[in-house]
């Protein structure tokens, strides 16, 4: 598979890229690329919800957030987003939300990144949202525009003068969205006036890879801290007083406030932010301004060039991306030609004009490479002397003199070995698949092969922009086309579309699929979702930003959907039901027995049926989705086919899709005369990332993927077996079965020995497990997924711990053990607490760390005790220590 993967990769050319548009080449340090990148200890972690075994990816993505904040000036930032174009979108969400009822307006700038005006279009249109287009920045504005949104460095590489932001805010006090670039704010002093700020930090160390994954930052003023979209990381203390972090305000998160949800993120791009960080980790301020300046610098080497050779620049003031008129059609394929035999891409994307940017990688031979092919089409010769400078006024004034990343962090670790030996401290403090079981429901946490990991670093999948000439992509193309194929036969639906760059971003766009499909009928009446309750958690909240009316749907005691409640919802809205979002088998791991029925009952009305993918693990091999009557279905890649969840990012989410809608799937065009229905901001979306599943799927062919879902299911029923003595088992098929993952219930223990859910979740830690699902989607309840990934040997070790968790909670029940100071109420024991001199416990240091023997031999240690949460949400810190060196950092 390897030989054939290398064959493929060489099918792509890898051209020096001068295109931009939010992608450019950089360097990936080797320190970072070895121990985080290619380390399954990083990329094998889940979302940090557990955070007292996740404290190292959780200081990281603190680290990130300190950058952002620090760079854009602002006090708030979250984890990272899922690309630039989507945080525009959550960012204008954010504001729209928070403004008066009367506002519908936003003013969009005509010349932000093409990419992100098409996905804002497509978003805005099923919010209700009017997008008002300017060139210039206006000096008045009516009553009902509720924010502007502004981007500069734009994509002609024109910066805004920050003057005419700050007139209009101080004039109308209306909310300012900046999209910006990282590498600009390192030399440039922070808008005050802007409210939320966003773009990409993929330059930031992260591979081009065709599209991604990348992650998007966003930042904010604190007022809309508990606004804000996505995941926040922040500190507080745990239980003895250490500090610690967590994941702060999850109650903001999607799945708890499900229609109600301002956002249907559910997952952070936190691998790639956690490379952007420690990339800003390892560089520090001088080594970023030093990087800033060098592609600051061969900018304007070339500006001044293309001046001398009669070219007319759009503008004199930017910062690495030139912008040339062009537009006579002879010369643009003169030029285009003169690039293709040199192998360099420029930005052709505008009729008029040619943009030419630079990166971190480009030298001064390769200005005169692209001089060169300008020179075909000038009446002079290039001047070999790149010493010729050009000002820019509008740059040079809002230079940054002031110091900034000033914290011990961001000069500590400038040495490799430094950085080394920082990085896998992180990297100890976290559970990872490569420490045991990862037993989360609904996550489905399996094997990421080493196999089908490692050519996403081979440099023809991993060095392509995505904006590049088709014909440079063929190797990617037939990765595509054949994983397209393969998944369109693994689900017997017709189409599919990878553009979706997440689950919870293909539940939209599958969602939305089902509105352009109505629409072209004519049929403006269906908007209502029927959703039951055993649904997965993001879909309300998805089809609250498709614009959908959501009628929720009772379910039995035993988990199956109230077929009378059903079919009285259907008759009730018959003509007004759009899609039925169910899950399958559903989120309590139960195969529906009236699956069918249910589908056939929308189809008579004329609605869809949208399945939700993300137990597709039950079914692979055995039926699918088109089967049991499904219309379309996002698939989660990072679940089923094996791309690693990397500390809660990255994700893919591609939907498959009958005949009948596949004319409704997104599209993609940098070419604003198109009006394309696009939800993302690359054809492909996290195309790099397509390979593990690619990888994933050939390795196994059809009989070893059939192989995978029954050892799943019978890896579930297993655990059941095994545990159903000690606890109640809360939802089966007929037979007694669940399905790949099954709920024990938990509730019991409260009343018998005052033992919550959360205290058996933390326990767990010192038998050095992740604790499975907690709370969902039942409270008080556990949710077990096993995957096929597991061995018996780990699936009995993970019984006995329970098992012997029983036991305790058995001998509080008793009395054998204090109600409130017992081993569940006081875990986990961390070794600081375990080591100290004084120890007040009704039980021994040995039942503690080892309650099982076989923990003497390998155990994983909690770094911190159970943490406050509340203290964390009361306080919110959501930037690393602000301890500053002492001695004079100003800037010269």
């Amino acid at each position: 598979l390897l030989d054939e993967l290398n064959k493929i990769a060489t099918k792509n050319i890898l051209n020096k890229s001068f295109i931009g548009l939010g992608y450019y080449d950089c360097i990936t340090p080797p320190v970072i690329d070895r121990n985080i990148l290619q380390n399954p200890g990083w990329y094998t972690q889940y979302t940090p919800d557990q955070a007292e075994i996740a404290q190292g990816r959780l200081e990281a993505l603190i680290n990130y957030q300190t950058v952002i904040t620090e760079l854009t000036g602002l006090e708030i930032a979250n984890a990272s987003l899922l690309d630039e174009a989507t945080a525009v979108v959550e960012a204008v969400i954010m504001l729209y939300r928070a403004a008066s009822e009367k506002k519908n307006r936003l003013l969009v700038h005509a010349n932000a990144f093409p990419q992100s005006i098409q996905v804002l279009s497509t978003r805005a249109k099923y919010l209700g949202i009017q997008l008002d287009f300017f060139s210039s920045v206006p000096t008045t504005i009516s009553d009902d525009v509720f924010a502007i949104f502004y981007q500069s460095p734009d994509r002609y590489g024109e910066l805004i003068d920050i003057k005419a932001i700050q007139n209009i805010k101080l004039s109308f006090n209306c909310p300012v969205i900046c999209a910006s670039d990282l590498m600009y704010l390192v030399l440039t002093k922070p808008n005050e006036s802007v409210d939320v700020c966003i773009g990409t930090s993929q330059r930031f160390g992260v591979p081009l890879g065709y599209g991604g994954p990348h992650a998007a930052f966003f930042a904010c003023k604190e007022e809309y801290s508990r606004k804000i979209p996505g995941r926040i990381i922040g500190a507080s203390i745990d239980k003895y007083g250490k500090k610690a972090y967590r994941m702060a305000l999850q109650t903001r998160e999607q799945h708890i406030r499900k229609d109600k949800a301002t956002s249907n993120i559910c997952t952070a791009q936190a691998l790639l932010a956690i490379i952007a960080g420690s990339y800003a980790v390892y560089h520090g301020p001088e080594g970023l301004r030093l990087i800033a300046q060098s592609i600051r610098e061969k900018a304007v080497q070339f500006a001044a060039q293309c001046q001398r050779l009669g070219f007319q620049l759009r503008t004199s003031d930017f910062f690495d991306t030139v912008t040339i008129a062009l537009s006579d059609l002879n010369q643009r394929k003169t030029l285009k030609e003169a690039c293709k035999r040199v192998g360099i891409n420029l930005n052709f994307s505008d009729c008029d004009y040619i943009s030419v940017a630079f990166d971190e990688t480009k030298s001064e031979e390769d200005v005169l490479v692209v001089l060169r092919c300008f020179e075909e089409i000038a009446d002079k010769h290039v001047s070999t002397d790149l010493s010729i400078r050009m000002r820019s006024e509008l740059f040079d004034s809002y230079a940054r003199s002031e110091a900034f990343m000033n914290q011990n962090l961001f000069h500590a670790y400038r040495s490799e070995s430094n950085l080394m030996r920082y990085l896998k401290s992180l990297e100890t403090k976290d559970y990872s698949l490569t420490t045991g079981m990862i037993p989360l429901g609904s996550c489905t946490m399996k094997l990421n092969a080493a196999t089908e990991m490692m050519p996403i670093s081979f440099a023809g999948f991993s060095k392509l922009h995505p904006y590049c000439p088709k014909d440079q992509a063929k190797g990617y193309e037939e990765i595509i086309s054949k994983l397209g194929k393969n998944l369109c036969h693994i689900t017997s639906f017709d189409a599919v579309s990878f553009q979706p760059n997440s689950g919870a971003q293909g539940e939209l766009a599958g969602l939305l699929t089902v509105k352009r499909y109505y629409e072209d009928k004519g049929d403006f009446k269906r908007n209502i979702a029927l959703i039951p309750q055993s649904a997965h958690g993001t879909n309300p909240a998805s089809a609250a930003l498709a614009g959908l009316k959501i009628i929720p749907v009772n379910c039995l005691a035993d988990g199956r959907i109230d077929v009378t409640d059903f079919n009285s919802k259907c008759d009730r809205y018959a003509t007004e039901i759009a899609v039925f979002m169910v899950t399958y088998p559903s989120t309590y791991g139960v195969f529906e027995n009236t699956i069918v029925q249910l589908c056939e009952k929308i189809h008579e009305i004329g609605a869809q049926v949208y399945m939700d993918g993300a137990n597709l693990n039950a079914q692979v091999g055995l039926t699918d989705p088109n089967t049991i009557g499904a219309d379309l279905c996002h698939i989660n890649l990072h679940k089923t086919f094996a791309i690693p969840h990397g500390g809660g990012g990255p994700g893919m989410g591609p939907i498959c899709v009958k005949k009948h809608l596949s004319d409704f799937l997104p599209q993609f065009s940098l070419s604003l005369e198109d009006s394309v229905f696009s939800v993302s901001a690359a054809e492909f979306s996290s195309a790099s990332i397509l390979l593990i599943s690619y990888a994933y799927i050939e390795l196994l062919g059809s009989v070893g993927l059939k192989n995978c879902t029954e050892i799943a299911i019978l890896n579930a029923n297993y655990i059941r077996k095994r545990l159903e003595t000690y606890y109640p088992i809360l939802f089966t098929g007929e037979k007694g079965n669940v399905a790949h993952e099954l709920i024990i219930d938990c509730r019991p223990f409260k009343k018998s020995a005052g033992i919550e859910v959360e205290d058996i979740a933390k326990r767990l830690m010192d038998y050095s497990f992740h604790a499975p699902t907690l709370s969902w989607p039942v409270p008080g309840t556990l949710m077990i997924e096993p995957t096929e990934s597991e061995s018996k040997s780990e699936l009995d070790r993970f019984c006995d711990a329970l098992i012997q968790i029983y036991h305790e909670m058995t001998a509080i029940a008793e009395n054998r053990a204090d109600k409130d100071d017992n081993m569940l109420k006081n875990a986990p024991h961390p070794l600081y607490h375990l080591l100290s001199d004084e120890w007040n416990h009704a039980y021994t240091r040995e039942q503690a760390a080892y309650p099982l023997e076989s923990l003497k031999n390998q155990k994983f240690w909690p770094s911190v005790a159970r943490l406050n949460q509340a203290q964390g949400d009361r306080q919110l810190i959501c930037t690393c220590d602000s301890d500053v060196l002492t001695e004079n950092l100003t800037i010269e």
